[in-house]
Order: structure tokens, then C-alpha cells, then sequence
């Protein structure tokens, strides 16, 4: 890591609360409130900010309702079951909580917090022109999911919690091309374009799977150069890429993560500062985790 540079963390709200709520046994306050989601989010928090020491922290949340991508596709995350109301009843608890850590939420109706997290990202992949000069940032994306890792690039990783809420893996683009053999996290659309997302209900290619798909795009390196050079590609390949060519580029609108997304955004918004300890310790008591009273992160003050 370059000493140098200010760090950001980025945390995919949703997938973080859906990892910690199937992964944790109900914990229950003496009141009867379920709160194991909230304590799996406050695991991962915690260690993240004594792991990454970061300068700044953005936190995005789904919006909820509809999506553009609903709009575009109404079969979109169809055929997904809706989360127990007793997740959704535990949001409300994290973002009091998170106000308490006097750290910034954001949230845009229309959109997945993927959209803001690649809105925010996006902002220091070219260094600070956007900042009039400011800092460099080096961005870690924490999230349970694995789309984000289309937005890893030199100054932006993602950290994977690969099992539960306490194994992670920290991907930069190294990592990406080890685990897909070759491609680059931006050639990660154009591959999922070809394969879909079962778990978003966004069909496939038939009798195209995950390794003709990876062929495809590192040879050619993107969709458009693929169809541009099909008469290099075997006649039934070719036949069955002309016939699905609507499918493909309509299914890469709807597994890219958008990076333009209006929002009320300034580094200064998002700068941490640390919290109030006195407070951030009563808060953890009315939840009853008097176990990570022993884990609150030290904020180490810099200068800024």
C-alpha cells in the first residue's frame, strides 16, 4: 500500500446485511428484537476500519422499489426470493448506528447501491483532475458480492468477504485475471454479457458457458470487436452469436454497474473524522453487544 496516498472504503450495504443475517444464528435482544444482521455488519465495519485505516468512508444502501433495470427488463431479480421482513427490519438499526460512527449514507432511488458504489469509485480513477488537484485516493470496495470486482482498477480493489462475515479476500486486478483467467476486471461485463446472472434472473447465451465466453472476450477483448470479427469465428458459433446479438448487448446494460449516477458527492462529505466513544459505546449497549465494546476501532488522527 502507498503510504502516500488517502484511502477510501466504499461498503456495499445490502450484500454485507444479507451475508451477516444467514450467516449468524438470531441473536435477540432481552426486548425480543432480532439484531444478528446488525451485529454481522458491525463485525465487518470494525475490522475494516482497524484493517484500512481509512481517511474517508462512503456507505451505500439499495434504494427501495424499483430499479431502471426493472424498468428496462421487468423479469429482473423475478425469480429471487424476497429477504425475510425480519433482515429488512434491522436496515433502519444500521444507519442509526452508522450515524453514530458519524459516517455518510447514500442511497438514490431508481438505482442499486452498486451503481453508487461505481459513481463514487469512479471519481479517483482519473487522479483527482476531478478534485482540482486534491489527494490521491486509493478506494477499497467491501462488499459480499462479486460484481463489484468490474470496478477494481490501479487505484481501486474490492474486498470479498468470501465465506460468512470473517473470511475475506482482497482482489486488485492481479487477482481478477487469476480468477478469470486472463481478463481484466472491465472485460468482466462484456464476459457476464454472454453468460448472464442467474441470480438476477438475466438469461445466458445458450451453449455458450463460462469457458467459450472467456475465449471470446480475451481474444477479441470486448463485444463490439467480437461482432465486428465473426468471420474469424467457426460457422455454428458465428451463426448462433448472429442470432443472439440483441440478447447480448441488452444483457451488458443490465449487469453494468453504472458510474454516473447523480448524487450529492464531495470528498469533504465523506471525509472520517473518528466518533465519539462515549456515545458509540452506549449505542452498542442498548443493542446488548457488549462484546464488541472490546473491538471499537481506534480512530488514528491525522492531519488533513
Amino acid at each position: 500500500m502507498n503510504n502516500e496516498k488517502k484511502r477510501l472504503i466504499i461498503i456495499d450495504s445490502n450484500s454485507i446485511i444479507h451475508r451477516a443475517f444467514h450467516a449468524l444464528p438470531p441473536l435477540t435482544t432481552k426486548k425480543g428484537e432480532l439484531v444478528n444482521a446488525v451485529y454481522g455488519f458491525l463485525l465487518v465495519f470494525f475490522k475494516a476500519i482497524r484493517e484500512f485505516q481509512p481517511d474517508y468512508i462512503a456507505v451505500c444502501f439499495d434504494f427501495p422499489g424499483p430499479t431502471f433495470r426493472h424498468a428496462k427488463f421487468k423479469e429482473y431479480k423475478a425469480k429471487r426470493p424476497p429477504a425475510p421482513k425480519e433482515l429488512y427490519e434491522q436496515i433502519p438499526k444500521i444507519k442509526e448506528i452508522l450515524k453514530v460512527f458519524n459516517v455518510p449514507i447514500f442511497e438514490k432511488e431508481g438505482f442499486e447501491a452498486d451503481d453508487l458504489i461505481g459513481t463514487i469509485s469512479k471519481k479517483f480513477s482519473t487522479p483527482h483532475q476531478k478534485f482540482g488537484g486534491g489527494p490521491k485516493v486509493q478506494t477499497i470496495i467491501l462488499s459480499g458480492d462479486l460484481d463489484t470486482l468490474q470496478l477494481i482498477d490501479k487505484q481501486t480493489g474490492v474486498c470479498f468477504l468470501k465465506r460468512g462475515v470473517k473470511e475475506t479476500a482482497l482482489y486488485n486486478e492481479e487477482k481478477v485475471r487469476e480468477r478469470y483467467q486472463g481478463l481484466n476486471p472491465e472485460q468482466l461485463l462484456e464476459f457476464k454479457a454472454l453468460i448472464g446472472d442467474p441470480s438476477d434472473n438475466i438469461p445466458g447465451i445458450i451453449g455458450i458457458g463460462e469457458k467459450t465466453a472467456i475465449e471470446l472476450i480475451r481474444k477479441f477483448g470486448n463485444l463490439e470487436n467480437l461482432y465486428q470479427s465473426l468471420e474469424k469465428i467457426k460457422s455454428k458459433l458465428k451463426e448462433k452469436l448472429i442470432q443472439v446479438k440483441e440478447q447480448v448487448f441488452f444483457n451488458k446494460t443490465l449487469v453494468g454497474i453504472k458510474t454516473n449516477v447523480p448524487i450529492d458527492f464531495s470528498l469533504k462529505k465523506i471525509q472520517w473524522k473518528g466518533y465519539n466513544k462515549e456515545e458509540a459505546e452506549r449505542a452498542l449497549r442498548e443493542l446488548e453487544f457488549y462484546s464488541l465494546l472490546e473491538k471499537l476501532p481506534v480512530k488514528e488522527m491525522k492531519l488533513f
